[in-house]
């Protein structure tokens, strides 16, 4: 009997405003704890997105990759320190559409990819089709293409973007096609090749771009590619010569710029840096700002959003104290510390790359520990976040704090940082610490859900923080600095300025003016929904990119 989801179907009729077909191609999705096959941010904005996409009965569904081992699970060595394990997964919830499509990788003409459902009954999300290699009818080789989300090695990391851009596609068409193809971020570029062969035209393309770092922009040799068969076939060289950026490199995102009709940043401030990062390629399309959010019903607690609503400082207070012993009970699990509900507890948690600074607050280390043994005026700060598995500088970043954490009875370090555990650390959290190098943090969702649940901000103005931030109303913020000065210069005078803030501002805040607190903390949830939830986002999206 023929599936359902081997069809384009929905569970609803489609809102009148979301009538056109939608197929939104993205490398992870953070859907729910599960289901891993997500690493962080980009992953938790999809997910959310996919959610949002449901709740508003929109004709969507996501494209993504069935990762046999996902991201990888955050172990410890026997001395703590980062260990990173790799362990399969299975998901008996997951559908077999029986769609079975052939795609090209390398020398090898024969691939098959097979498409996987995740059906909406099951985490309230539009219908979205996993891909795997890992199947009988493929070698051993290609059965490993779907092993491990962002593989480090480069050829594996290639034919990814084949399965998931080209043999997405194709899935699509099976499904019986889309109006409009999205590609979140670059990873999928290959289907926009592929559907330009298909005579899918321009006005049915559109792409998001995601950061200005180097390696979310990624740039490969134009003749390995093509080798590879990442355009769909082999292009003539007088073709792959029109394709080639900085000498012999395809770069995906001025690539996936020139072929979408048009494109988003994901916030107001990231829409400037993109379009001044790209204006010197030619014939790329318009990049808008859409900034990024999160989902409002999947990761606000419901009784701290009661308290709010009904402007009530003593239930609010109460649900926060229950939710700080919950955090506190993880926190006693891993690392046999015993923290206080009743201290300010802060919380820096995200993935741990040397831009984002896990380590700021430990630049003068002398101020620091004066700061954290203050006996009338008591803090205790938790850290989390896993680094990409092959990025030493973050994993240093870990272990040094790991290390450094061990005897000190108010400072953790806590480990498996998932979806569950970054719930657990909004709703347990007073203050979210956010300190990338300003203008490295495209948007930056997790101050979002922070917010939601009452945990105030302590920020560089970065990312959303412009379109949200209210210094001293509905966050707290750090004196804005040049981004062109000495990276050790800018890290000292951030640095110098969070402890000015923290010392000056925010921990006798909590302490002496605890209804300034309060306003402060239901300020921020005032602005915080519904701009930066993300059923706001997914109208935008139909409103200014798919129209």
């Amino acid at each position: 009997m023929e599936s359902n989801y081997s069809k384009w179907y929905h569970p609803y009729k489609p809102a009148k405003a979301y009538q056109k077909k939608v197929a939104y191609f993205s490398m992870e999705f953070g859907i729910d704890e599960a289901l891993k096959i997500y690493s962080g941010g980009l992953g938790y904005l999809a997910g959310s997105h996919m959610r949002s996409a449901f709740e508003l009965k929109q004709n969507m569904i996501g494209i993504g990759m069935l990762w046999k081992y996902g991201y990888y699970d955050q172990g410890r060595n026997d001395d703590q320190t980062l260990r990173v394990d790799f362990i399969e997964k299975n998901y008996n919830f997951l559908e077999d559409t029986g769609i079975v499509v052939n795609v090209q990788l390398h020398d090898n003409p024969n691939v098959k990819v097979k498409a996987y459902v995740l059906k909406p009954e099951i985490f309230g999300t539009v219908p979205v089709y996993l891909l795997t290699t890992d199947i009988p009818e493929n070698d051993h080789l290609t059965r490993t293409v779907t092993n491990y989300l962002y593989d480090a090695n480069e050829l594996t990391r290639v034919s990814q973007s084949i399965v998931l851009g080209i043999g997405g596609s194709k899935v699509v068409e099976a499904l019986g096609g889309a109006d409009i193809y999205h590609l979140n971020e670059g990873h999928a570029l290959p289907a926009f090749y592929y559907l330009k062969d298909q005579k899918v035209g321009k006005a049915h393309r559109v792409f998001t771009t995601h950061t200005p770092e180097k390696a979310g922009n990624t740039s490969r040799n134009a003749m390995h590619l093509n080798r590879c068969g990442f355009f769909g076939k082999t292009l003539t060289e007088n073709a792959l010569m029109k394709e080639i950026v900085d000498q012999d490199q395809i770069n995906y995102t001025v690539s996936a710029l020139r072929m979408a009709k048009i494109s988003n940043a994901v916030s107001k401030l990231h829409a400037v840096v993109s379009n001044e990062m790209w204006k010197d390629f030619s014939g790329i399309s318009k990049i808008i700002p859409i900034t990024n959010a999160q989902n409002q019903k999947f990761w606000q607690d419901e009784e701290l959003a009661n308290a709010w609503k009904k402007r009530s400082g003593k239930a609010f207070k109460e649900r926060k104290i229950a939710l700080k012993k919950e955090l506190f009970e993880e926190v006693l699990n891993q690392t046999g510390k015993i923290f206080d509900p009743k201290v300010l507890t802060m919380v820096w948690a995200r993935r741990f790359a040397g831009y984002k600074r896990a380590d700021l607050l430990l630049h003068d280390i002398k101020r620091f520990e004066k700061m954290i043994n203050e006996a009338d005026k008591p803090v205790q700060i938790i850290w989390a976040g896993k680094p990409y598995p092959h990025d030493f500088i973050g994993i240093e970043i870990f272990n040094y704090l790991v290390n450094y954490t061990k005897d000190k009875a108010n400072l953790a370090v806590l480990n498996g940082y998932e979806m569950d555990l970054s719930m657990m650390l909004k709703k347990g959290s007073d203050v979210w610490l956010n300190t990338p190098r300003i203008t490295r943090e495209a948007s930056g969702t997790s101050g979002m859900t922070a917010a939601m649940n009452g945990s105030v901000n302590v920020s560089i103005n970065d990312g959303w923080m412009p379109e949200f931030e209210k210094d001293e109303e509905n966050a707290f913020m750090l004196p804005e600095l040049d981004h062109n000065l000495p990276v050790m210069e800018q890290d000292k005078m951030d640095a110098d300025n969070l402890y000015e803030v923290l010392e000056k501002k925010v921990i006798p805040t909590y302490y002496k003016h605890t209804r300034k607190w309060q306003n402060i903390v239901f300020n921020a949830m005032d602005d915080v929904i519904p701009a930066f939830s993300s059923n706001r986002m997914a109208k935008d999206y139909y409103e200014k990119l798919y129209k």
